[in-house]
């Protein structure tokens, strides 16, 4: 659950690859929390690439539209995972590319 919440330190300006990838690191004896920790790293790189592209599309206005969609996805999403990690399930994000195995 850790690792999926910790991606909310991109609110204090942290990037929010840190708190996964630290939590990866130093559980990574523990399958179920490694499972979940690389989850949430490859989430929170994959939505900081889409928040790039939604960024640079302001400039064509689309971005306008598409990047409160994609911070909006980040934010639900990353408290589903949460909510499934605290329950016991295996989740894996959708639109996730996997740069972490």
């Amino acid at each position: 659950t850790l690792s999926h919440l910790s991606g909310f330190v991109a609110f204090l300006g942290i990037p929010p690859v840190l708190g996964p990838l630290a939590m990866w690191l130093l559980r990574s004896d523990v399958p179920y929390a490694e499972y979940h920790a690389k989850e949430a790293l490859n989430f929170n790189i994959s939505f900081m690439i889409w928040a790039a592209v939604a960024a640079l599309s302001i400039l064509v206005l689309v971005g306008l539209l598409l990047l409160p969609a994609v911070l909006i996805a980040w934010l639900i999403l990353t408290v589903r995972g949460a909510l499934r990690a605290s329950a016991g399930e295996y989740y894996r994000y959708p639109m996730t590319l996997r740069f972490v195995r």
